[in-house]
């Protein structure tokens, strides 16, 4: 045997046994995936302080949310937005997946979750506080508020996981570095479960602001692929999942959702804000090769689909590139149009597309589609989802800075 295949037969299979979320379209897994399989518009008005003093007034806001529902008075006080929304998706995951924790699982257990603002909504309202308010102090709890990690230290903490924790922030593709990581952390032995997704909650007047002066965002809604489309939407929410090495989880009779075969990340290394088809190529390819799968068993591909002009064509381009004819077959759609783009925590909230491909056969549909463009021509499901047999499916992420992950996930 060559050492390349001892090391590949060595490596573990990894798992999805359990799966959370909140997001603009509903307020568990479930509700989310029925909004995608009734191509429901979750996009909304925007409501909170300062709207009209933005250009941007639509967004994937979780409408209605009352953290006083899901937290004590003492856990809001500790938990920025993010952080609830991620310990909500967490909280739902676990119980899905049924696992119990001994001591001695719980050390082989972890999380890493995905995140580009971390606590900005704390950031925002203490910055109110102290240049507009004029207070000169602010809460002690703000910096474990606004830090980067403190959804995944609070969620080790809820449920006891002691081993690999951390978070990524690489932007729109944070979600699915993350779970790439936690995928090869199972594989190559280090862990038997994490825990891992990403979640994000930048709707907020600092937030959008920002994002105005990029010029990238529309004024009217999200329409990836359709020769009309004028931008992205932001949202907000969490999607986390229980990923587990097959043995123990076949040992414990656990309901498997479906299997990550395969994960890849590239760079770019070219623009900041500007995608470049190559990148995107490798990453595709990449992914394909690390599963160890032919392209033309793809099935379906959950496309980044931002809905600006660049990133479709670029994405599309990319796709055609690898897959060759194969890509008349595919069907690729984007759910953004649906929930918004939920920046760090995008990719996870789009998995769910990918699991009920593969679990369902039901493709979430790409709404708002109105014009065929000419550089956007694959099949992306327009505005109805559709029932099809999905054996592999892909999720794509590129984020601005030019990184990108792409997951390959089979049905089991």
């Amino acid at each position: 045997m060559s050492r390349q295949r001892a090391i590949d037969a060595s490596m573990r299979r990894v798992v999805i046994t359990g799966q959370g979320a909140i997001s603009a379209l509903g307020l568990t897994a479930d509700e989310t995936l029925e909004g995608m399989r009734e191509g429901r518009n979750g996009l909304t008005t925007l409501e909170f302080q300062d709207t009209e003093r933005l250009s941007i007034r639509i967004g994937g806001q979780i409408k209605p949310y009352d953290p006083a529902l899901r937290f004590s008075r003492q856990e809001i006080t500790l938990y920025d937005k993010f952080t609830q929304f991620a310990l909500i998706a967490a909280d739902e995951a676990m119980a899905q997946s049924g696992l119990v924790l001994t001591e001695e699982l719980a050390a082989e257990a972890g999380v890493v979750l995905g995140t580009a603002g971390g606590g900005l909504q704390t950031q925002d309202e203490n910055y109110r506080s102290v240049y507009e308010d004029g207070k000169n102090r602010v809460h002690p709890f703000v910096v474990p508020r606004l830090m980067n990690n403190a959804a995944a230290s609070h969620v080790s903490m809820r449920h006891n996981l002691q081993g690999p924790s951390f978070t990524v922030a690489t932007a729109c593709a944070s979600s699915n570095h993350a779970m790439g990581q936690a995928y090869s952390l199972i594989r190559g032995g280090a862990s038997k479960v994490m825990l891992t997704g990403g979640s994000e909650s930048m709707l907020c007047f600092g937030g959008i602001k920002a994002w105005e002066g990029l010029r990238v965002l529309s004024k009217d809604g999200c329409r990836p692929f359709s020769a009309n489309r004028n931008g992205m939407v932001q949202g907000e929410g969490a999607g986390v999942f229980v990923f587990e090495e097959y043995e123990h989880a076949r040992a414990r009779g656990a309901n498997i959702l479906a299997e990550v075969i395969g994960y890849a990340m590239t760079s770019d290394a070219s623009d900041i804000v500007m995608p470049n088809k190559r990148g995107a190529k490798r990453a595709i390819a990449g992914a394909l090769r690390n599963a160890c799968v032919d392209g033309s068993a793809v099935g379906y591909i959950n496309a980044h689909g931002t809905g600006t002009a660049a990133n479709d064509k670029t994405e599309c381009a990319a796709v055609r590139e690898v897959f060759g004819a194969h890509a008349d077959r595919l069907m690729i759609s984007s759910t953004k149009s649906m929930h918004g783009h939920l920046i760090g925590g995008t990719g996870a909230v789009e998995l769910l597309a990918c699991i009920m491909a593969l679990r369902d056969g039901v493709i979430a549909p790409t709404i708002n589609y109105d014009e065929p463009d000419p550089d956007c021509d694959l099949d992306v499901v327009p505005n109805e989802a559709r029932e099809a047999e999905v054996d592999v499916a892909l999720s794509n992420a590129f984020a601005f800075g030019g990184l990108n992950a792409v997951m390959v996930l089979r049905s089991i």
